[in-house]
């Protein structure tokens, strides 16, 4: 019975190589020549093999025979390839058979090398020894690759933080002017990501809204109304109904944020994506399908999808808030308002997804509730 190890310190760091041959005489002769060196473990079989690789320690090396009854060692080697536990492992063929052709075939299939027998120990030596400081190259480049990844992750984790924190930061200017707002801009943010995601779902929007300009578009959300920053305070704060000349001022605030935006886009030393949506859903969240909205009288299709998202967000949230002019509405009295503004206010779509997902909006709404109708 050939052992699974020669004999060595079972603690040894040194590395582990295992040798598959089906004869004992060959196994010995191997195992005597590289157990002075490494941790020498061995298997007669191909099935056998198998079972060794997979058992720690994972073998770094495996010098595998070619000719063997049963599972022959082109077999060993797809299986080992096949798992993802063994399949980096590289694998020197030693065989009897001779000539190129074989060598070829072998090293096409993916073995780092190729040994003749009889073998001959000064070159099996250094044969070994070549591959094992390569795997330990490829080894050091690989968790220098992982290393580097997580770093990346986490700088651009910190970043994306910081980026949020920025906006949040900068939507915060125009809250904090109208404080009746509260938690305005957490609710709409996340409406507009419900109905953004409930509409991918229709193939007529798969591409136009993947998962990632969906979440480009939630980010940019809170930019809605940045542009209050530049409405007077007699007009923003303003208890009762605004005149006609105060509802001109007011309406400038959404002309205001997109330029304020685009400034910030100048600015930038490369395109920043969410940037695009934040100036789109600043100048156009108060422009309606029929086209009767402002500031352009946008209409259908030609107002920009981010914008039509946030048309309906920002108006349920309106709707059920409380203001100093109005009481706020019930969920299903805004439900209703929203679902007879289809089609003249609202992108149609969009009220048909605000639909499907109105028991999530109910729950955003008493997630981040300020003084919300029942």
């Amino acid at each position: 019975m050939i052992p699974d190890t020669f004999a060595s310190d079972p603690t040894s760091t040194r590395a582990t190589i295992l040798i598959v041959d089906d004869v004992p005489e060959n196994l010995e002769v191997l195992g005597e020549l590289l157990q002075p060196l490494y941790r020498v473990r061995a298997a007669q079989s191909g099935a056998r093999a198998l079972q060794v690789a997979r058992t720690r320690p994972i073998p770094d090396l495996i010098l595998l025979d070619v000719m063997m009854p049963g599972m022959d060692g082109y077999a060993v080697f797809a299986a080992l390839r096949a798992d993802p536990l063994t399949r980096d492992i590289p694998v020197i063929f030693v065989t009897a058979l001779d000539g190129l052709q074989e060598e070829e075939k072998g090293l096409e299939a993916g073995a780092v090398d190729y040994i003749s027998k009889p073998i001959r120990p000064s070159i099996v030596l250094a044969r070994v020894h070549n591959q094992l400081e390569l795997k330990k190259a490829r080894d050091r480049l690989r968790d220098q690759n992982v290393l580097l990844e997580s770093e990346i992750a986490r700088r651009m984790g910190e970043n994306l933080l910081i980026q949020e924190v920025s906006i949040r930061a900068l939507a915060r200017l125009a809250e904090i002017r109208d404080p009746e707002t509260g938690n305005h801009l957490r609710r709409t943010q996340a409406y507009v990501a419900v109905l953004a995601t409930q509409l991918a779902r229709d193939p007529r929007y798969t591409r136009q809204l993947t998962s990632h300009t969906i979440d480009l578009i939630a980010k940019s959300a809170p930019l809605h109304d940045i542009g209050k920053v530049g409405i007077p305070d007699h007009i923003l704060l303003k208890p009762g109904k605004l005149t006609p000349e105060e509802w001109a001022v007011m309406q400038t605030h959404a002309r205001l944020g997109s330029e304020a935006i685009e400034h910030a886009e100048e600015d930038a030393e490369r395109p920043v994506p969410f940037l695009a949506f934040a100036k789109e859903i600043a100048r156009h969240h108060h422009e309606r399908w029929d086209g009767s909205g402002y500031p352009d009288g946008l209409a259908g299709e030609g107002i920009p999808l981010s914008a039509r998202l946030m048309a309906l967000a920002d108006v349920f949230d309106a709707l059920i808030s409380r203001r100093a002019y109005k009481e706020p509405f019930s969920l299903e009295q805004a439900r209703r308002m929203i679902s007879d503004a289809r089609g003249s206010h609202f992108d149609p779509d969009v009220v048909d997804a605000f639909q499907v997902e109105f028991p999530r909006f109910a729950e955003i709404a008493e997630l981040y509730g300020d003084e919300v109708g029942e």
